[in-house]
């Protein structure tokens, strides 16, 4: 798959090509489905396949100080996009000076993409004015197909769904709508080191995105990779007796997570910390990817150090405890 971080004013000469058009937050099953008809459409009529996206996502541009939660940051999306064999993913830098282009600029723009053929949600708008949708692209020359939605149980798939469940804790319902457990990947980076002073040493994950979607302490499955996106097995991560305890998953560790703003140490922003039970090793500069399969509870403001440091140990005895039960 080859991405494009695509300029309005010069956009690349493409072969023919299907396209599809939205945020693709999580590339959930209803994505999914829209990506597979897409390529089954595309191969019928000889077409290459182009996903178009937007960094910032537009909420995210229009609210910063509130974005909405995110589900996957660009990269995370750009990778299951890639598993399903998608020719082109066009990144648009969504700015004051897109978000003014009317539904006819809008137009213009793909004619230069060379899209041939569009696949839309039945919900999808466009341009400053909103006018751009479905009659409109046809109007203007283009073969449009509207993907009914996809329901589960009676109720349609969307990002705005898995949000809510995750911020209830509710990972099941989030995998079923996922199609796979949820999960954040991210570089392992330098923290303020409070987790070492108390005891519980842990890794921290950059997040690249405003805000999570989920909150609260968690068990879970943790993944490495090195800078070539090659799988680290556990056995290789340390050369210390301390090796960590091997997670359900293959070739994981587990990890007992604190997702949040940490209130007991008045954080401000947003941090990924992952204590590894048993572990002892230089996980800098790695890659992280952090499946989360067992909610604990949310996030809580502790009165001392003290109490956090007796709340964490109670945690990790509890997410032990869980992984013993199901393994």
């Amino acid at each position: 798959m080859q991405i494009i971080h695509l300029d309005p004013k010069n956009p690349p000469p493409l072969p023919k090509i299907a396209l599809t058009i939205g945020n693709f937050d999580g590339v959930h099953l209803g994505h999914k489905t829209m990506l597979y008809a897409l390529k089954n459409m595309a191969s019928q009529q000889h077409l290459h396949t182009a996903v178009m996206i937007f960094e910032p996502q537009p909420r995210e541009f229009f609210t910063p100080n509130n974005p909405p939660a995110r589900l996957s940051n660009l990269a995370e999306k750009s990778a299951i996009i890639k598993k399903l064999d998608i020719d082109y993913l066009l990144v648009v830098d969504f700015n004051d000076e897109f978000r003014s282009l009317s539904a006819l600029d809008f137009t213009q723009l793909l004619k230069k993409l060379n899209a041939n053929h569009l696949m839309l949600g039945d919900d999808f708008r466009f341009g400053h004015d909103r006018l751009g949708d479905k009659n409109f692209l046809q109007n203007q020359g283009f073969i449009v197909d509207n993907l009914t939605t996809i329901c589960h149980q009676n109720a349609r798939i969307s990002s705005t769904q898995i949000r809510h469940a995750l911020s209830l804790g509710d990972l099941t319902t989030a995998k079923m709508l996922l199609g796979q457990d949820y999960s954040i990947k991210g570089t392992v980076v330098h923290g303020d080191k409070i987790g070492r002073t108390l005891g519980f040493p842990t890794a921290n994950i950059s997040l690249s995105r405003l805000k999570p979607a989920l909150k609260g302490v968690f068990g879970a499955n943790v993944l490495f990779f090195n800078q070539n996106d090659e799988l680290i097995k556990p056995c290789d991560l340390t050369h210390s007796h301390h090796k960590g305890i091997l997670g359900i998953h293959p070739n994981s560790l587990l990890g007992a997570v604190n997702i949040g703003t940490r209130p007991s140490v008045h954080g401000a922003d947003y941090r990924l910390e992952v204590h590894f039970p048993d572990f002892d090793g230089n996980l800098y500069g790695l890659t992280a990817q952090v499946i989360f399969l067992h909610y604990l509870h949310d996030e809580k403001k502790y009165a001392d150090l003290s109490t956090l440091q007796s709340a964490i140990g109670n945690d990790i005895k509890a997410i032990l405890d869980w992984q013993k039960a199901v393994k």
